[in-house]
This record gives structure tokens, sequence and C-alpha cells, in this order.
């Protein structure tokens, strides 16, 4: 008899949760269907996020401390935190520029935070989520350089990275100089330190890193000469993983952290606008090569 309860009261209970709507899962996001990417996350309780290594105040896996920091490990964090219940499930993997994509599209990772430019060339092969920062395309120099801007590089030899929109770019907007491609930008500072180049090219932002590093040594010259919206990367077709990320972005703006994340990594740097939630809005109202 007590068997014969147990078994029904079992049944019942399933029968029931069946028919429940979704429960919430820790961060108010509910579960998602089943074959779902965002259900494959919430089961798997981590969400699995590519960011840089060697990328000082966004993606930077300090020596010292063996511990990632950054704009965008802080970023991921509090996005695991608002879509899964704790930072504690954000797991970080390294994505150089050339791998994010691929990455993506071989469900390598679940996200992509790794100062990637959204555009539309891009937004044909994944989808991004609302924009979180705008930078801008510069130089890194040698303290000393007679190099003080893109007109000073005709022919001289300039570094950036594979697979980024910053080789593209100069290659367009610098055509007379010697492009050089590493697989990461502390590559190519390792370059200049040995006069293998002249310069070193990427957004703005991401050498002033460099440069607040070793002060002594590199400079940032030429101001910006491209515009830059970060988005994070989600593979296409998953609306439900990115409503929630996009959902927590909102929450994480509106609530003041994404300032106070900015002021912990970019120290020293006057806090800009919020960027507009579509990332097709930066270029609408600061075109690309202002």
């Amino acid at each position: 008899m007590h068997r014969w309860f147990r078994s029904t009261c079992l049944l019942f209970a399933v029968l029931v949760a069946g028919c429940a709507p979704p429960a919430a899962q820790p961060g108010g996001v509910a579960r998602a269907p089943e074959g779902t990417l965002l259900r494959k996350v919430q089961d798997r309780g981590k969400i699995v996020i590519g960011v840089k290594y060697d990328v000082p105040t966004f993606g930077y896996l300090n020596p010292r401390t063996n511990q990632l920091e950054g704009f965008d490990v802080d970023l991921g964090r509090a996005i695991a935190r608002e879509v899964l219940g704790s930072e504690d499930r954000a797991e970080f993997t390294q994505a150089k520029s050339a791998d994010r994509i691929p990455f993506l599209n071989a469900g390598q990772v679940d996200l992509i935070l790794s100062t990637m430019t959204a555009n539309e060339e891009r937004a044909g092969q994944i989808d991004f989520t609302d924009a979180y920062y705008v930078a801008g395309q510069s130089l890194l120099v040698r303290n000393g350089s007679t190099v003080n801007g893109i007109g000073d590089l005709a022919g001289r030899t300039v570094c950036s990275v594979t697979g980024s929109t910053s080789e593209a770019n100069i290659r367009e907007k610098a055509p007379r100089a010697e492009v050089v491609l590493f697989g990461t930008y502390s590559e190519c500072v390792q370059a200049m330190d040995s006069g293998r180049v002249e310069a070193v090219t990427t957004d703005d932002i991401i050498l002033l890193g460099f440069a607040n590093e070793a002060p002594d040594r590199y400079k940032v010259v030429g101001g910006q000469f491209t515009i830059e919206p970060y988005a994070g990367g989600i593979a296409k077709n998953n609306p439900e993983l990115l409503q929630a990320i996009n959902d927590a972005l909102k929450r994480i703006k509106a609530s003041g952290e994404w300032k106070r994340i900015y002021e912990r990594n970019l120290k020293g740097v006057a806090v800009p606008a919020e960027p507009p939630v579509d990332w097709r809005e930066v270029y609408r109202m600061r075109p690309s090569g202002a």
C-alpha cells in the first residue's frame, strides 16, 4: 500500500511538473526549452566565455597573480551572475582574434567577450549582443619615435594581429606602410621592442593598457582614426541565449555596474556615456574613419 502510494505521488509530481511553467533559475532567468544553447548552459551550470589573455585593461592573465583580469573578464562574471546566479559560473578560455568566430561556430565557447568589433561582415557569421564599449584604432610607438600618426607610416613597419579589423583598417588607411602580422598584440609589442617593427596598431584602449604598463617605453599617438563598437558574440540561431545576455547587459548598465567595471579597469580614463544598445547605431552616430 505504501509503495503504491509513493509511486502514485511520484507520477503525480512528474505530471504536475510537466504542466507547470518553467522554474526560475538563480539570477531570474527561466529554464529554457530543451535543445537550446541556453538550456545547455543552464544544465551545465557554467557559461564558457572566450577572452583575450594578453590585453591589459580588457583580458589579461596577470603573470604576477596568475589571475585573469580586465573589462571583458569582469563583464563576463557579471553576465554569469545575471544569467546563472553566480559569478563563479563563468568559465574562461583564451580566444585570440583569429580564433573568436571559429570557436563560436565549433561550439567551443558559448560567448565571446574578446575586444571584438561588431560589423556587418562578422554579423553574417555570428550574432552580436548589445554594444558594451566603443573604441577607436590608434598607434603605439616607443618613446622618442618620430611616428606621430598614420601619415608618418609610409615605408615603415607596423604590426597588427591576424584576423582583426585593425589589420584591414591599417592596410586601407596607410597603404604604403609595411604590415607585419602576429597572433597576439603582446607579440607585436615584443617585435617593436626588438626593432622588427616601428609601431603597433589596434584599438586605442588596448594600446593604452600597454602604455600604462610601461610609460617609460611606450606612448599612444595619432588619435582615433576608426570607430570600433565592441559587442559580445554568440553562434547564430540561439535567440534564447542572446536575449538572456542582452537582458543581463541592460541590468548591468542600469545598476551602475558597467560604470564601476570601467572605473576599475580603465583607471585615469574619463568614463564616457554608455554606448547605444544597437552596435549599428554607433556607426550612424560617428562613421568609421572619424
